[in-house]
């Protein structure tokens, strides 16, 4: 216990559990551009004072902080909870602190109010003492307070006293002097990319290299779609290359896989030239820019046999005891065509100096997001200090963890940096998993660090749930993904039902696109519910968030129903979750939902119009079915 300081006692006023603090005030918890930070903590101290609270806030660069008033709400048992927000209007690191002191007038007053109450009639020695306050107040009050101040007691009486412009007036000229202060925490608020858009995959080989990528782009942009993210773009190597459905001998013309990166042609930094040059990628860059959309690049930190730096550096390679490389791998699945680089070579400065770099090459050519794959096989302190480097130099850069690992792990990339992380959604299915899970993700703490990006598919990942039930499971699936969470995404094929796996229990895809070239174009049958529903994201504030869901009552295991609301702003879902049956249920909207008694919805996938009601609400969907209910 620390020793009081002699020069004054030992403030009475404890402040508890301040919110938001990952991890006790170690890393920053998350915010964008525009957001209101809600904030809290447990305020209390001896006896029955009157607490006042505010959070005090300042930006990067500020020298002044400023404050927002707190209001009182029912906290943990024996506490007596504080709340409210702070607005942030531009990118940077944001500190924030809670100050807490008794509000002297405020607690007289609530006393003579009460012994009022009681019809107590000698109340003097209570006026001399309001007034002596008041007067002390009087000596710090300035402007129309100070001038209030003065006319109150020059007429003082009782009903005077406790008249409330004399009592905001006190309010706001209290003394602060035996009050108490946290120490600052961080809030790291990033532009709303970070948080918020939806997301299409293609493989550029595809779609007729950088050229043919760059022509589709005004069609995704109609779509609604905000990021265009490309596999690696990298010349590919020769030796050990993959052929057709990852078939250890490549036959001739395969392609290889984008994520063998390297040949003499070039590594990290080089495009294939079969997809174009740095022009038609600069190019590409500038006709997303001018439609909003970003270009997201993968960023693979894995070589191929054939990869400059394995004569340029073979000290940042792993040998066996025969001189041999050791390829990549993780049982059962075998990685021949590329190698993992050795973290704990004695050059791990000049390696990782040189990753760093790749990605300042990038972020030069205008790319201002990167997909990390697998960042969970490479060293937390390596990203902690990369995406600090890069972030210090141009802040509007977004880092997306494709991580599918332990929670735990999962959760330090999102604390250390990375604005927005993968998901376990693909493998929730069930009503009661993908509440469950959802939950998790808004109410345990995560809400304030972790942002998720909810992939329906990726390349590596064709779910049993999509390869058996069709059409309606991608349906319900694309609806589920897109409402629930700010940011989502689709891989190319997943507006076309592709659904075969290379073999049964495999998650992966038969012809696979990771070894073979395909002759793609965006034509998919769900694509009009893809721009319908990107289009309701767009008009909806409400579903640009996360932590503001709250799942609903359906009687019915298949059906999943959640309202979403941000200020006035509210979207109802229901999801039928079977892709082989009509269910029916209910939908029962809370009364404390906030919503009147009888309202005006209009599905926004159908433009049909009903009224409903605060209570239950029939809802009959069929297989994959949903409705996405804009109230009017």
């Amino acid at each position: 216990m620390p020793v009081p300081d002699p020069r004054k006692p030992p403030p009475r006023i404890l402040i508890e559990r301040p919110q938001p603090s990952v991890e006790c005030g170690r890393y920053p918890a998350k915010a964008c551009v525009g957001d209101d930070v809600p904030v809290s903590a447990d305020v209390f101290r001896d006896g029955h004072e009157v607490l006042r609270a505010v959070v005090r806030f300042r930006g990067p660069g500020d020298k002044g902080w400023r404050e927002a008033a707190l209001a009182p709400y029912d906290a943990a048992v024996g506490g007596n909870g504080f709340e409210g927000s702070f607005p942030v209007d531009r990118q940077g690191t944001w500190s924030f602190a809670f100050e807490a002191w008794a509000d002297t007038f405020a607690s007289w007053r609530s006393e003579v109010t009460r012994k009022l109450d009681a019809n107590q009639e000698d109340l003097s020695s209570e006026l001399l003492e309001g007034k002596a306050i008041v007067e002390a107040t009087l000596a710090r009050a300035k402007g129309e307070d100070k001038d209030r101040l003065r006319a109150a007691l020059d007429a003082w009486s009782l009903e005077e006293a406790i008249s409330v412009p004399v009592a905001q007036a006190c309010a706001r000229w209290a003394d602060r002097g035996l009050g108490t202060r946290t120490k600052a925490l961080e809030v790291e608020v990033d532009r709303l990319r970070a948080r918020y858009g939806a997301w299409y995959e293609l493989f550029p080989r595809s779609w007729g290299g950088l050229k043919g990528t760059a022509d589709v782009v005004p069609q995704l942009a109609a779509l609604g779609f905000d990021v265009l993210y490309l596999p690696p773009i990298h010349p590919i190597g020769v030796k050990n290359r993959k052929g057709r459905n990852n078939n250890v001998v490549a036959g001739k013309g395969d392609p290889g896989s984008p994520w063998a990166i390297g040949s003499p042609e070039g590594g990290h930094t080089a495009i294939h030239p079969e997809l174009g040059t740095h022009a038609d990628f600069d190019h590409l860059v500038a006709v997303c820019g001018e439609h909003g959309i970003d270009v997201a690049l993968d960023f693979a930190i894995q070589c191929s046999a054939d990869h400059p730096w394995l004569e340029e550096h073979p000290e940042w390679f792993s040998k066996r005891p025969d001189g041999t490389l050791k390829y990549a791998e993780n049982p059962p699945k075998k990685y021949q065509d590329i190698y993992n680089v050795n973290w704990d070579t004695e050059d791990w400065q000049g390696l990782w100096q040189a990753l760093l770099e790749v990605v300042r090459h990038w972020v030069r050519r205008g790319v201002r997001v990167f997909r990390v794959d697998n960042p969970h096989t490479k060293p937390i302190p390596f990203w902690e200090w990369l995406i600090r480097e890069i972030r210090a130099e141009e802040p509007d850069v977004v880092f997306l963890a494709e991580a599918f690992t332990k929670a735990a792990v999962m959760r330090a990339l999102a604390k250390i940096g990375f604005s927005q992380s993968y998901t376990y959604f693909t493998w929730k299915n069930s009503r009661h998993e993908l509440i469950e899970y959802v939950v998790e993700l808004t109410t345990s703490g995560m809400q304030d660090y972790y942002r998720p990006n909810f992939f329906a598919n990726t390349p590596d990942i064709l779910s049993e749930h999509l390869q058996h039930g069709g059409p309606p499971a991608f349906h319900a699936r694309l609806v589920l993904a897109a409402t629930l969470s700010p940011t989502y995404g689709i891989y190319s094929g997943f507006e076309k039902f592709e659904n075969v796996p290379v073999k049964p229990g495999s998650e992966e895809y038969l012809d696979s696109e990771k070894y073979e070239a395909k002759q793609r174009r965006l034509d998919g049958p769900l694509l009009p519910v893809v721009h319908k529903l990107n289009t309701v994201r767009r008009r909806h504030p409400a579903l640009q968030h996360l932590a503001n869901v709250r799942f609903l009552g359906t009687e019915n295991e298949h059906l999943v129903a959640y309202v979403k609301t941000t200020g006035t702003d509210t979207v109802i879902t229901v999801v039928n979750i079977d892709p082989f049956s009509v269910q029916e249920g209910i939908a029962d909207i809370p009364y404390e939902s906030g919503l009147p008694p009888a309202y005006e919805v209009r599905d926004a996938l159908t433009g049909e119009q009903f009224t409903w009601y605060v209570g239950r609400n029939f809802v009959r969907l069929n297989p994959g079915g949903a409705h996405v209910m804009e109230v009017l």
